[in-house]
């Protein structure tokens, strides 16, 4: 594991903690699996990973965790049309949004914030926390469905 990787472990790791949370053996793990990736993981990612080293482990507790790590703010959670909820480990040290490819999901953050402007929003909020999602088609799968659907590309 990268010292970059090993940081963010334990960043991950310090949110758990300070949100009153004992730092398991499996808690440990599971910082370990999104700290080592830029992907999106589904709960069964997750689930099938933890369950090499820990057997017992059930699906509920797994999501629960995920669920609550989403919370504290140390996963971030997007829903995907065709695979469903996934999470990945969250930007600690600087607020950025993304622009993620619904196709193959890779992602492209950007520093802008929206809520930098003035946003005439009903219901007069104290808001606590906002993200901002970008859903799209990136440059690389519009041009593989471009060749696959025969169209002509000046």
């Amino acid at each position: 594991m990268s010292e970059h990787h090993l940081m963010k472990a334990q960043d991950m790791l310090g949110v758990m903690s300070r949100n009153g949370w004992r730092i398991t053996d499996q808690r440990r793990t599971l910082a370990t699996i999104f700290s080592s990736t830029e992907q999106y993981l589904s709960p069964k990612d997750v689930y099938d990973q933890l369950t090499e080293k820990y057997p017992s482990v059930s699906f509920d507790t797994v999501y629960r965790n995920l669920r609550m790590l989403s919370e504290m703010g140390v996963l971030e959670q997007f829903y995907f049309m065709e695979g469903g909820l996934k999470f990945k480990s969250s930007c600690l040290d600087h607020h950025h949004h993304h622009l993620i490819c619904t196709n193959c999901e890779k992602t492209l953050t950007f520093d802008f914030c929206p809520m930098q402007d003035t946003l005439n929003l009903p219901g007069n909020y104290r808001i606590m926390s906002h993200r901002f999602e970008i859903y799209g088609i990136c440059e690389e799968c519009q041009k593989e469905m471009d060749a696959g659907s025969g169209a002509q590309t000046e």
